[in-house]
């Protein structure tokens, strides 16, 4: 690694900012000697110190260089299927601009922190922020210290951050209703982590749409799984073992999804058959599960370049006011719920059901 590369907690690549022709030492002035130089460089790496270009200050020349934060383990963004896609959206959308795109990948809080600051720290011309959990207090820190940032998820009471995202709640309702439709009545969910706002709206549109069709509410037929397939895998087993009645599960996620799927299969049971599934993000794992998967399709390459063209407003115009947008969702239907003879009468990855036109309001009309 370069000595002007900066690590933080996850995968990061950074490109120096030009030194301005004032800061530069001139070639008469005292060098340190080498042993000088060691001495200290010890006394740095004693104190854990990372180095920071004037810290709490937006770069009065600009670094062409966005920041995306992801708050997920190192690895995640790559072995989860909507997450890497929507990170390649964001690369497209940043590279179209001629820009650098910096992405940071915190795991824990102490992790969180080094990136705030590196953050604040003159780094990036703005930032876009992805899968902070509720009452995260870093898009307010950043709007503080005059960084731009977008929240890509829902905007928590409180956040003065503009945000995007798609409307979760209606997407799970589509998901639920679908099921009813068919018949089932025994419908389990299982949750991501209801820390975060997407898993909360998503199990809330599961309950609006049992409650719509006359179903009691049973707390016991919803688990969570905070958006891990292998504990997706032992909330289904859970289920599968108190609630072997139950004939159709929606998943907040695709990954859970799959996962379910092979422990319900497992146990001799078919899919759909005798439990019918359905998932959410309609990630390129849907089609290719088996049974392919029905899902709430999420447009995830326009939400990249979406959460990009609100950031580059409040970049070019600080007063803008923040703004909310939230995306239409659409219900595709596979043969994890309608079977393999349904599909050949409608057609494979059949859109059934497609919500209202996006949505764009500024943030004091927000309740």
């Amino acid at each position: 690694m370069a000595p002007t590369d900066y690590y933080l907690g996850g995968l990061l690549s950074v490109r120096p900012a030009p030194i301005p022709p004032e800061a530069l030492v001139p070639a008469t002035s005292h060098r340190p000697s080498d042993s000088d130089i060691a001495t200290r460089g010890a006394g740095v790496r004693e104190l854990g110190h990372l180095p920071v270009r004037s810290a709490f200050r937006r770069p009065t020349v600009p670094t062409n260089a966005i920041g995306v934060v992801m708050n997920e383990a190192p690895t995640r963004p790559f072995s989860n299927p909507m997450l890497s896609t929507l990170l390649a959206a964001f690369s497209d959308a940043i590279t179209q601009r001629s820009l650098l795109m910096v992405m940071l990948a915190p795991k824990s809080a102490q992790e969180l922190e080094l990136a705030e600051t590196y953050l604040i720290g003159g780094h990036i011309d703005g930032a876009i922020l992805v899968g902070l959990h509720s009452g995260n207090p870093l898009p307010n820190r950043l709007r503080e210290h005059g960084i731009p940032a977008v929240l890509c998820g829902h905007r928590a009471r409180g956040n003065l951050a503009s945000c995007i995202d798609c409307n979760n709640r209606r997407g799970a309702e589509m998901a639920v209703e679908h099921l009813v439709s068919l018949g089932r009545r025994r419908i389990a969910t299982i949750s991501g982590d209801l820390d975060r706002a997407s898993a909360f709206d998503r199990r809330m549109g599961y309950r609006d749409a049992l409650v719509a069709a006359g179903i009691d509410l049973d707390p016991t037929l919803e688990e969570v799984a905070d958006y891990l397939p292998d504990r997706a895998q032992m909330a289904m087993e859970r289920l599968m073992l108190n609630h072997p009645e139950v004939d159709a599960v929606f998943a907040a996620s695709d990954l859970m999804a799959s996962a379910a799927i092979r422990v319900i299969q497992a146990t001799g049971k078919r899919v759909p058959e005798d439990v019918a599934v359905v998932g959410f993000d309609d990630s390129p794992l849907a089609a290719a599960a088996n049974p392919p998967l029905t899902t709430v399709r999420q447009p995830l390459d326009e939400m990249g370049h979406e959460a990009l063209n609100l950031l580059m407003l409040e970049m070019h115009d600080p007063t803008e006011a923040p703004r909310e947008v939230i995306l239409t969702t659409e219900l595709i239907v596979r043969e994890s719920t309608v079977g393999a003879r349904a599909m050949g009468a409608v057609g494979q990855g059949q859109a059934t059901a497609r919500e209202a036109v996006v949505q764009v309001s500024p943030l004091d009309t927000i309740s």
